[in-house]
């Protein structure tokens, strides 16, 4: 039984009943979807329990405090900043402040910084989760005080929110597909974590590009990181050339480790694109800069950061804990030297 000192929250009903969070805040609304016992289950709880909505009560919108919480891995990463600048722009136009801060792709540090932001009453979280998240335990917390979620980029399925993502394997298909395209045929792919999911999408689209055009796939053309460094462009970049069979071609996670692989074809004399074509995915600002200039993906982080917030910001006023619709974001083919083999 709960004291009197602590109000019973979703999260107690949830664990009590071997419930979701999520689960439990449809069968309190009575919603279609939740079996009709669940329900009755839920709700007698609850009574029982004398439960009394938190944020979902009627003086609701005086708790605002006009707050949002952003984590994102990385606060310098270009692709994050250009998510923060569109959050920042949306949520400034509807009258609310954002806090930003950063996991560094840490569970532990997320974790804290998620119950930072939850103390500090913001009225809902937009976040991309860290590599080592695999469960959301910390972030279902907020929909227990009856604050919204968004995810956005790098999501987990354990967490019964809306996600704004693009579409990966989409953008990874289209970027295998263009050096087909150029006369590549031996093609690599240096490949994300096998536990992150935008980073299985871009692996799975550039396999299946591969097996469209009747191109050989081998697991000897496929590195992966863990990092997703500059780094370890360069190392994977090293081995996969030194090989028996060097690629024509790669293929990068991200345009952070296709620097670290072009740093490498140039100093060992490659030309770039004759003999190897490069492929990043991003677009970095500074992919512009290089010598040659780098062909990319563009993940438009500016509209992704504006959509979830505005997403956000809809769930607040709705009071709305149900949504689990998920938006997809096209990706952006950004053609330059780096794969231009075949002119015209």
């Amino acid at each position: 039984m709960m004291t009197e000192k602590r109000k019973l929250t979703l999260k107690d009903i949830a664990k009590a009943l071997g419930l979701s969070v999520s689960t439990v805040s449809r069968a309190l609304k009575a919603h279609p979807d939740i079996a009709k016992e669940t329900i009755e289950l839920v709700k007698k709880y609850a009574e029982d329990n004398h439960y009394v909505p938190n944020l979902l009560a009627v003086n609701f919108r005086k708790s605002r405090t006009y707050n949002l919480g952003l984590i994102v891995p990385e606060i310098v990463h270009h692709f994050f900043s250009t998510v923060i600048s569109g959050a920042i722009s949306e949520a400034n136009s509807q009258g609310y402040n954002i806090l930003v801060t950063q996991s560094n792709d840490l569970l532990e540090v997320e974790t804290k910084a998620s119950q930072i932001m939850l103390n500090g009453s913001v009225d809902g979280l937009l976040i991309s989760i860290s590599n080592e998240t695999t469960t959301a335990e910390h972030l279902n917390a907020y929909l227990s005080e009856g604050k919204p979620i968004v995810q956005f980029d790098k999501i987990t399925d354990h967490l019964s929110c809306p996600k704004v993502i693009v579409d990966d394997f989409e953008g990874a298909y289209q970027a295998t597909t263009h050096l087909i395209s150029q006369g590549y045929k031996r093609i690599a792919h240096i490949r994300g974590r096998k536990d992150v999911k935008n980073a299985c999408d871009r692996y799975e689209g550039y396999l299946q590009a591969l097996r469209d055009a009747n191109l050989p796939t081998s697991d000897d053309l496929v590195m992966c990181c863990s990092a997703i460094s500059e780094e370890e462009g360069y190392s994977f970049t090293a081995e996969l050339m030194e090989g028996r069979t060097p690629p024509d071609a790669i293929f990068c996670i991200t345009d952070l480790v296709a620097f670290g692989s072009l740093k490498y074809l140039k100093e060992k004399g490659y030309a770039i694109p004759d003999q190897v074509g490069l492929m990043g995915f991003s677009n970095w600002m500074i992919s512009e800069t290089t010598t040659p200039t780098l062909s990319t993906v563009n993940q438009h982080g500016y509209e992704m950061g504006r959509e979830a917030t505005k997403l956000l910001l809809q769930l607040i006023k709705d009071q709305n804990l149900n949504s689990e619709d998920t938006t997809i974001l096209k990706t952006e083919l950004i053609i330059r030297e780096s794969s231009m083999r075949q002119k015209g």
